[in-house]
């Protein structure tokens, strides 16, 4: 139990005592599509690491056989199953949440925009199996551009008759994680203590740290935050130029994706205020045509439960907010278009 304990105390977040909160937990089947690859391995492990997910459902186009085979050896109480290429339906039978990381990595040079045709058709066929197999299901969406995929996994759902808004999620929680991660470092202090909230999207200038909102946050002043905006913004293309072509922050990502799954399984088993930002269908924005942003949601047994307005912003935030509208506003059409 060294490992689990230890575990749960490093996932620790400021809305709970430990990330992987084990109260008494309803019977709750998550699968992971692309459980096979940099993300989706990690992610598989973490995901067996959390009491609250009784059961686990690992698909992927190869090798999720394998990783099930593997992940299952570990010693907590979930049952694990792997699934073939062709046997995407039955991976979805009976799921509760389902956890999308599939999708190509980027590369060097890369920008998220350039793994859309890639990332877009992946996603909208795994979408497309939800609606017809499992239209209650939750659906997390980690695959890049987020911006993009989670309005044509909307759009699809939509098409399904399956939609509901409610049960859709951006998975923007490496935004928030780096956050917190990068001001304790410049404030010396743990990252528990110095939470940032992020809204906006998922990608460069569509990410808005919010750090006037945090008791740190606010103090940090002059070239010192905009060092440190650009570093939230910008910081996939760090770990994409370190593993130098041999892929982009996938460990980091499978975190935050077990992070944001578990706070889900939290709201989803009737926990109290466990709020989050992630990237939803939103009224914040909508009359600037602008229907999906991230921003503080309270998560619950329905999913969201509340999206809560962005609050207070300085002029410098007011700055990154006009950046970052425009921009997701194009991410958006982008996906819509693409079902269309």
């Amino acid at each position: 139990m060294i490992f689990a304990r230890s575990a749960a105390r490093a996932l620790s977040t400021p809305s709970s005592s430990r990330l992987f909160s084990a109260s008494a937990a309803a019977h709750t089947k998550v699968a992971v599509l692309g459980a096979g690859g940099g993300i989706g391995q990690p992610l598989s492990l973490l995901l067996k690491n959390d009491p609250l997910v009784t059961s686990l459902s690992l698909y992927d186009i190869r090798g999720a056989p394998g990783v099930a085979a593997d992940v299952s050896h570990v010693d907590t109480a979930s049952e694990v199953k792997g699934y073939a290429a062709d046997q995407l339906d039955q991976a979805l039978e009976g799921v509760k949440v389902v956890v999308i990381p599939a999708g190509v990595p980027r590369k060097p040079g890369m920008t998220r925009d350039d793994l859309f045709n890639t990332n877009a058709s992946i996603v909208r066929d795994l979408a497309a199996a939800v609606g017809r197999v499992a239209p209650d299901a939750h659906i997390l969406v980690i695959s890049n551009p987020v911006n993009s995929t989670v309005p044509i996994v909307a759009a699809t759902l939509e098409k399904a008759g399956a939609f509901d808004p409610k049960r859709l999620f951006g998975i923007t929680t490496l935004d928030v994680v780096r956050a917190a991660r990068f001001l304790s470092g410049i404030v010396e202090a743990t990252p528990n203590e110095t939470p940032v909230t992020v809204v906006g999207g998922h990608s460069g200038a569509t990410i808005v740290p919010l750090l006037s909102q945090s008791p740190h946050g606010k103090a940090v002043k002059g070239e010192k935050y905009e060092k440190l905006v650009h570093r939230i913004q910008f910081g996939g293309d760090e770990v994409v130029q370190a593993k130098d072509g041999a892929g982009s922050a996938t460990l980091s990502m499978a975190y935050a994706g077990a992070k944001f799954t578990n706070s889900l399984l939290r709201g989803l088993n009737g926990e109290k205020g466990v709020i989050t930002p992630t990237f939803v269908k939103s009224p914040l924005f909508a009359d600037q045509g602008i229907d999906f942003f991230s921003s503080n949601v309270e998560l619950g047994p329905n999913g969201v439960e509340k999206i809560h307005p962005i609050g207070e912003l300085t002029a410098e935030e007011e700055k990154l907010l006009a950046a970052c509208l425009p921009e997701l506003k194009k991410n958006i059409e982008k996906g819509k278009a693409f079902v269309a």
